[in-house]
């Protein structure tokens, strides 16, 4: 990977389908955000999916992406669906939002 995208801010917005409500799917996505430096939020939506926003250093995002997929133990990942977006402020943190 070159050292521009190395350095760069990377922003994803998305959802996650299968079982991942009920699962502690918000809770352990703020864990791994905080271990990995992500900011941005993840709540649940009314369809049974998790919506999220990511953002972060391009690798950590990657690998944040990595989780996604498989999610934490009890939930069933059936599809992340991502769209990079632009954004104008960096959230401060990772919040668990409704």
């Amino acid at each position: 990977m070159n050292q521009d995208r190395k350095n760069s801010i990377t922003a994803y917005r998305g959802l996650v389908r299968g079982i991942v409500q009920g699962v502690f799917f918000r809770a352990e996505t703020q864990k791994q955000a905080h271990q990995l430096g992500i900011k941005g939020w993840v709540r649940n939506v009314p369809d049974g999916s998790v919506e999220f926003l990511i953002c972060g250093d391009a690798n950590n995002v990657e690998a944040m992406c990595r989780w996604l997929n498989q999610g934490p133990p009890r939930a069933r990942v059936d599809a992340v669906d991502l769209q990079a977006v632009e954004i104008d402020t960096m959230p401060a943190g990772f919040e668990i939002t409704r």
